[in-house]
């Protein structure tokens, strides 16, 4: 019944198995990779036509995280997967970076790629598993794809790099002293494709070794693929690239003068207009036939690549007049909104982004479910990119896999430096709204991010700041390497090139590839080029921060206190009454966690003193000799009962209320009256015993007996 092709490798500490022919038998190619017991099914099916007028590839990757995989079931009202998590929409992008590039150049049929997380043993991440299987199954669909590719993850511990680290290893990163990088890497036999990291500072010789080490070791995965495609690989599917040479060359006739004299403007928004006028121009020129062609935006986009890249190969000048090594004019503002915890404004040429810092508190952490269980994160960023930052008119929506992805490099920059939680105790959340865009704004809302904490008075360990390196490879092998890149730079250059971090070293590098992959030569020129854009970027941002920044006076006031754990259900009361008690009677917020780190939170510092007074009086223990101010709560014949440390209630015996001999404690108290009493001890049952004829009861002072002062006199 089953035509089954299994293949098996030894894979650092795991086996690594493919599997095809069970399951999923009408896609075109289905496989299940599985590593350790992390096992992701990838199925790829493609149209075998293109859509009339088709003129871009559509490619879709879907990657999804079943909850049964790990035995959970989802939280909710609905206990069911819903829209993508964070981590599958960023995930889905890892897989179709390396990917995209490797399809056949004029392949124009709709390409579907969906991945789903089967089994999951929460020590193998699921992602790089996946990128193997949907690899694989592009390799034997038949679908005109260049592959394969393989992916694997690097972890740096002792100066040493690691193939794929345990999940354990790589959570919550920042928490982890021993480990410094997380990095994902995907690419062919020969070259790098696609590489996501964040990490502590390393310098640019520790990214690159963890580079090539990472291609070396997924080298027996590419192996692998292709000895499993020799056994079970469909026909290749009929396609041939489609030959527009003679439609190119009349594009090229009608509009290359007019085209190049665009590209001559250095203003952007007057180029794209001037490109706009140039396009129409060669659209009026040409005949019905050569309208109707669906490769004429290719012809036109291949006119305007060969303008702008062949002018930067063999003169070294870009659009906008720079050379190859120049950042663009930097200015950088802080301070900028009057309520806010902390604001920056970010422009570098025409990329400009206000990012903004709200500081919050335990209660605002984020609490995230996922496959290997449940975690908070207290610091957040998030990226907007409005359509009038370019200049156009566009839907507003929920956020995009884009919005997601370059938010998650900005916070991957930033996170290395953030100070630890016992020592900063505030969930921070970063809003970078870009306001103008042309090239790199993820880039511009880490320099904006760094800015706008650090005018919120976040202790940052240091300033962090992020280029964007391009790269234009000629047939001839000759190339230029493009510090801070345009936009039409990256749309028509081979190579978009992120690197952030400190004056020490890196914190996130992120690198795509549009060609079939980069050399270490050209990586480590980007690299060399990209530290000295990031340190002079950083000098620039150190104007805008000359002296140490207050904090916010509309911030909360958080102060931290330790109980011991065995108090916190003495603070926490039944179904919670006591803390409810101390929340609505001080007016502050108060958290507790497990270890019994308590944050006292309110803008009102009186009020974080009433919590704290409050806690401190159910944890702590009194103190024999010590003076207290308690109440009376109850008479009897034989003294008075006190409450007088939290919830703790005491004797004064008869004989200890006054310097005289009572009948009743009424005659000088009554119930709800307020006293001073001296903690005298506690008897042989722990009962406590107290006084109160040896303290002044109007200013709390001991006083020494009148029979004692009349004999010393």
């Amino acid at each position: 019944m089953f035509n089954v092709t299994r293949k098996s490798i030894q894979w650092g500490e795991e086996t690594l198995t493919l599997e095809s022919g069970k399951v999923a038998r009408q896609a075109d190619g289905s496989v299940i990779a599985t590593l350790g017991d992390t096992s992701v099914m990838a199925n790829v099916t493609f149209a075998k036509q293109a859509k009339p007028g088709q003129d871009f590839f559509p490619l879709t990757v879907h990657y999804q995280e079943k909850y049964y995989a790990a035995g959970k079931i989802p939280g909710g009202f609905f206990k069911r997967e819903a829209r993508p998590s964070e981590k599958e929409t960023l995930t889905s992008r890892l897989i179709d970076r390396p990917c995209r590039p490797l399809f056949v150049e004029g392949f124009k049929h709709e390409v579907l790629v969906m991945c789903t997380v089967l089994s999951h043993d929460l020590v193998n991440e699921p992602d790089v598993v996946a990128m193997i299987a949907a690899s694989a199954a592009l390799t034997i669909s038949g679908v005109p794809f260049m592959g394969p590719i393989a992916a694997a993850r690097v972890g740096f511990t002792n100066g040493g790099y690691v193939l794929n680290p345990d999940v354990e290893d790589m959570q919550n990163l920042r928490n982890n002293p021993d480990q410094r990088l997380d990095l994902v890497i995907a690419g062919t036999k020969e070259a790098v494709m696609m590489v996501e990291s964040e990490a502590y500072e390393l310098t640019e010789e520790e990214m690159l070794g963890a580079v090539k080490f990472g291609h070396d070791a997924m080298q027996p995965v590419i192996d692998m693929i292709l000895d499993f495609a020799e056994d079970c690989a469909k026909e290749p599917f009929n396609f041939s690239p489609p030959d527009y040479s003679d439609l190119y060359a009349r594009v090229k006739a009608a509009g290359e003068t007019q085209m190049r004299a665009a590209f001559a403007i250095r203003d952007k928004q007057e180029r794209t207009t001037a490109i706009s006028d140039a396009v129409a121009a060669i659209k009026g020129a040409l005949n019905e036939e050569d309208l109707a062609n669906s490769n004429l935006g290719s012809a036109i986009k291949k006119l305007e690549s060969s303008i702008l890249r062949g002018d930067v190969v063999k003169n070294g000048t870009r659009i906008d007049g720079r050379d190859t090594k120049t950042v663009r004019a930097i200015n950088c503002e802080t301070g900028i909104l009057p309520r806010t915890h902390g604001s920056a404004l970010f422009t570098r040429g025409e990329t400009q982004g206000l990012v903004v810092t709200t500081l919050g508190t335990g209660e605002d952490e984020q609490i995230i479910d996922a496959l290997h269980g449940n975690s908070r994160s207290n610091f957040l960023l998030h990226y907007n990119f409005p359509p009038y930052s370019v200049g156009e008119v566009g839907r507003v929506g929920s956020p995009g896999r884009r919005e997601i992805g370059h938010g998650k490099l900005a916070w991957r920059a930033l996170q290395a430096v953030l100070p630890a939680a016992t020592d900063f105790p505030y969930t921070i959340r970063l809003v970078s709204e870009i306001t103008e865009s042309n090239g790199s704004s993820s880039m511009a809302s880490v320099c904006g991010g760094s800015l706008a904490m650090m005018d919120a008075g976040v202790p940052l360990k240091a300033p962090v700041a992020g280029v964007a390196m391009g790269l234009i490879l000629e047939e001839d092998g000759s190339y230029a390497v493009l510090t801070d890149i345009l936009g039409d730079e990256d749309h028509l250059g081979d190579m978009d090139f992120k690197v952030a971090g400190t004056a020490n070293g890196i914190t996130s590098l992120q690198m795509d590839i549009k060609i079939a992959g980069i050399t270490p030569a050209i990586m480590e020129q980007a690299l060399a080029q990209a530290k000295d854009g990031r340190m002079h970027i950083l000098g620039e941002m150190a104007k805008a921060l000359t002296s140490a920044q207050a904090f916010s006076q509309y911030a909360p006031k958080i102060e931290t206190m330790q109980i011991p754990t065995d108090k916190i259900r003495e603070v926490i009361g039944s179904g919670g009454k006591v803390i409810r008690e101390i929340v609505e009677t001080s007016g502050a917020k108060v958290d507790i966690n497990d270890d019994g780190i308590i944050k006292i939170a309110s803008s009102d510092a009186a009020a974080i003193k009433r919590a704290y007074d409050m806690i401190y009086s159910i944890v702590a223990e009194p103190e024999e000799g010590r003076v207290y101010t308690g109440k009376v709560v109850k008479l009897v014949d034989f003294g008075a009962f006190v409450n007088f440390f939290g919830k703790r209630d005491g004797l004064v015996h008869v004989s200890q209320i006054a310097n005289k001999r009572l009948t009743h404690p009424n005659e000088i108290l009554k119930e709800g009256q307020e006293v001073k009493v001296k903690l005298l001890g506690f008897d042989d049952r722990g009962k406590v015993r107290l006084g109160m004829k040896m303290v002044d009861q109007e200013t709390g002072e001991e006083v020494v007996e009148k029979k004692e002062e009349s004999s010393e006199a």
